[in-house]
């Protein structure tokens, strides 16, 4: 029988790796509900925010929370290029959802070439956010980091809710995920919000992958098995509702956490997708059903 303690630490390494795949899981909320594009180039987001920050900090010398936040910015800027050369064009040309998501996948495989090429195949790490020896309840030890990953996600999630409620951009991308066509007669500039789903969506990618980064290591090829859990995040939270998206990639970092504790970790992936075929069977609009 499993040692308690063993099982509860892995639990709580869950609940952070949750959290990450939630935030990825958002990603692909924003950008669906702006423009009904499914976008499996986010995983690139993610590898891009950790790699990015890691070389201006080991190589440039950048203190890590300016790193961070370069970082984040410069991805956000590469999501809007993604948009502008590979989605725009398709999309002033009514293509198919299946054309998108290829061209999103082969956009994915691009970055990750590139990134091979520029940055070598060599893992990459960064230090924790605060060095300091991990709380302890019982004996079960939860590191500083762990707290980084939670309050950073309540505070995006927080951010994002008072962006769509608050703001003239938040609004306007909401009215567009519920009629484009409409939007557009109101005079809401409709290609702007796609632009603006996409540097936002890569904006959360990159923070989810500067966040995971000290925990876990980086490397080019790291984005489609993020961008895989993510998808999978948002569609057991409800496909285009961002809180059902955190609350899914919460729920599939449990139970991968459950299934390595009982199973071993080679197993956790056949968890995920187990979890994903129940809920598309006997659940398919997801925790807080999927957006209208």
């Amino acid at each position: 029988m499993a040692d308690p303690t063993y099982i509860a630490q892995v639990l709580v390494s869950g609940l952070g790796t949750g959290c990450i795949y939630g935030l990825i899981g958002i990603g692909f909320c924003v950008i669906y509900n702006a423009s009904g594009i499914v976008n499996f180039a986010q995983g690139a987001f993610v590898m891009l925010g950790g790699m990015l920050t890691q070389l201006l900090l080991m190589r440039y010398g950048v203190p890590l929370l300016p790193a961070a936040a370069v970082a984040i910015v410069v991805v956000a800027a590469m999501g809007m290029l993604l948009e502008r050369l590979v989605v725009r064009p398709l999309w002033d040309r009514n293509a198919t959802m299946f054309v998108m998501i290829l061209a999103t996948l082969a956009a994915q495989i691009v970055v990750e070439r590139a990134t091979l090429l520029a940055a070598g195949d060599q893992p990459r790490t960064l230090p924790v956010f605060t060095d300091v020896p991990p709380l302890m309840l019982g004996r079960v030890a939860i590191s500083v980091q762990l707290l980084w990953i939670l309050g950073a996600s309540a505070l995006v999630i927080a951010a994002l809710t008072a962006f769509f409620r608050y703001t003239l951009a938040g609004k306007a991308m909401r009215a567009c995920s519920i009629d484009r066509e409409a939007a557009a007669l109101q005079g809401i500039p409709v290609k702007r919000m796609l632009a603006l789903s996409f540097a936002l969506s890569a904006a959360l990618g990159a923070t989810a992958g500067i966040l995971i980064t000290p925990t876990q290591y980086t490397a080019f090829n790291v984005g489609v098995p993020f961008a895989i859990s993510g998808f999978i995040a948002a569609i057991v939270g409800g496909f285009g509702r961002p809180l059902g998206a955190f609350l899914g990639g919460l729920l599939l970092g449990l139970v991968q956490a459950g299934a390595i504790a009982a199973l071993g970790s080679g197993l956790k992936n056949v968890a995920a997708l187990s979890m994903l075929l129940v809920f598309l069977f006997l659940r398919p609009g997801g925790i807080l059903g999927a957006a209208k």
